[in-house]
């Protein structure tokens, strides 16, 4: 099927190839990764290239991957051997498009997103490299009623071999001068153990407003997961977020209260400065609630001020999580410096788990002798309690970054410490990279040296990055 949509494609540029409004633009990217870990394998290579071509109102995407295999930081998904599964090189993404005043279709690979993204988002997660796009057909109206309908399909999480549907509408109208109302209603048959589909349905409001100082958002959502699966749920979302300017001083809040919607194409907001989760080991969404306090504040012509303070807990108060963020910026001419504090404690009593990190940051962008430089430094502290079991370890991390003509370098130390007296014996890892305009269209980054890994927290999911050692080619050609 695949090979005769590439044929259609390239009999679409043949017969466009002589209008003089053709437009066709891409990006080549290609990343070869060697390993030095003596229980990995070694060597990863992956290539990415996609190109875009629009004549008048229509459009056509496509972009050819292969990874051979290719590298991922994802703690679990290190390999000592090549595995067959993890080899591909197919045409992966394809889309076509038509626009013509306020009326537009989308076939094919879809990013898209209802309202705030709470009920539906189809994205890309270039962090975590995960593909949450669906393969659908997604038809949109942009006049004072805004509408959108998709139906679509993206790959099983169970059955690679299997497809989970997603299908639903969404609408917003502008009632008033900066007054907008909106609506969706989507609903999800994903595929089961059993190969049967669990069905969920789902439906929203939402409010936004902008009138002078003010700007607030509110949605909730509700809805129902039956059939095939056990037990029936109900469930429940609503997010506050509000601001208001007075004078220097701008002030936000945040409220969440989150049940059953923790699946992978929505992206829920998580109301804290981090992005932390309630907990290391569950996905957001599933059972929680919480509020953000913000504040920050212009000093004269050089000071920032800025504090971000957050809880969250789950309904049986077993687990909670607080998240705490201060910052002053100060700047002098084409200098800038930062101070800031960072925290973050989460408590599970049903475990009978306890952590907290919290690290103080330095940064600084000056340009000595017209020389621009950035630094950085932090020093975190991490302490874990678990049953009777007690730890606690240090963190720190300088970096530099820097630009020669056209070369940019950056350098970076990281280490881990158990204590003051285990410096000397502690891990080091150095790092650095170079980045480089080969051509006009042409950049290349080189990497050599040692990552630490660690936590890494994105779209409500936290994960453990494998640490690095060894080098990164990569080769970006634009045109």
């Amino acid at each position: 099927m695949k090979w005769k949509l590439v044929l259609l494609f390239a009999l679409s540029v043949v017969m466009l190839m002589g209008q003089n409004t053709l437009q066709i633009n891409g990006i080549n990217d290609a990343k070869f990764v060697y390993r030095t870990a003596e229980d990995s394998l070694n060597a990863y290579f992956s290539d990415s290239f996609a190109f875009h071509l629009a004549y008048s109102d229509f459009r056509f995407g496509m972009t050819f991957n292969s990874e051979l295999p290719k590298y991922s930081t994802e703690q679990t998904e290190l390999m000592d051997e090549i595995d067959p599964a993890r080899l591909s090189v197919d045409w992966e993404e394809l889309y076509a498009g038509f626009s013509k005043d306020d009326f537009s279709l989308h076939v094919g690979t879809t990013e898209e997103t209802f309202g705030y993204g709470i009920v539906l988002r189809s994205f890309e997660d270039l962090e975590f490299d995960e593909d949450h796009r669906l393969q659908s057909t997604l038809l949109r109206y942009d006049g004072k009623l805004k509408l959108k309908a998709i139906y679509g399909a993206i790959n099983s999480e169970i059955n690679k071999n299997r497809y989970d549907l997603a299908y639903g509408a969404d609408a917003e109208y502008l009632v008033l001068p900066g007054i907008n109302l909106g609506a969706s209603a989507v609903a999800f048959r994903d595929i089961t153990p059993l190969n049967a589909y669990s069905y969920k349905d789902v439906f929203a409001g939402r409010m936004s407003a902008s009138r002078g100082n003010l700007e607030a958002f509110a949605e909730y959502a509700a809805g129902k997961s039956y059939r095939n699966t056990s037990p029936q749920n109900d469930l429940h979302a609503l997010y506050a977020n509000l601001e208001y300017l007075w004078g220097n001083l701008l002030l936000g809040a945040a409220y969440k209260n989150y049940e059953g919607f923790d699946y992978r194409l929505n992206d829920i907001p998580l109301a804290n400065y981090h992005s932390e989760t309630l907990s290391d080991a569950l996905a957001s969404g599933q059972d929680e609630e919480g509020w953000q306090a913000r504040a920050s504040y212009v000093l004269g012509e050089n000071i920032y001020l800025m504090a971000d303070y957050a809880e969250a807990w789950d309904s049986s108060k077993d687990k909670q999580m607080n998240d705490l963020y201060l910052a002053l910026e100060f700047s002098q001419n084409e200098d800038l410096y930062l101070v800031s504090y960072n925290h973050v404690e989460k408590l599970d009593d049903a475990l009978a788990t306890w952590q907290k990190e919290y690290y103080p940051a330095l940064s600084a962008n000056i340009n000595p002798f017209g020389f621009p430089l950035h630094l950085a430094a932090e020093f975190k502290t991490v302490d874990k309690e678990s049953d009777t079991t007690e730890s606690s370890h240090y963190e720190p991390l300088v970096q530099a970054d820097f630009k020669f003509k056209d070369l940019s370098v950056f350098l970076g130390l990281q280490s881990w410490w158990a204590d003051f007296g285990s410096i000397a014996q502690s891990r080091y890892m150095p790092g650095i990279e170079l980045k480089y305009p080969i051509m006009d269209h042409s950049e290349l980054i080189l990497f050599a040296g040692k990552e630490q890994g660690g936590k890494v927290c994105r779209n409500g999911v936290c994960r453990y990055v494998a640490p690095f050692e060894g080098l990164r080619a990569e080769l970006s050609t634009r045109f």
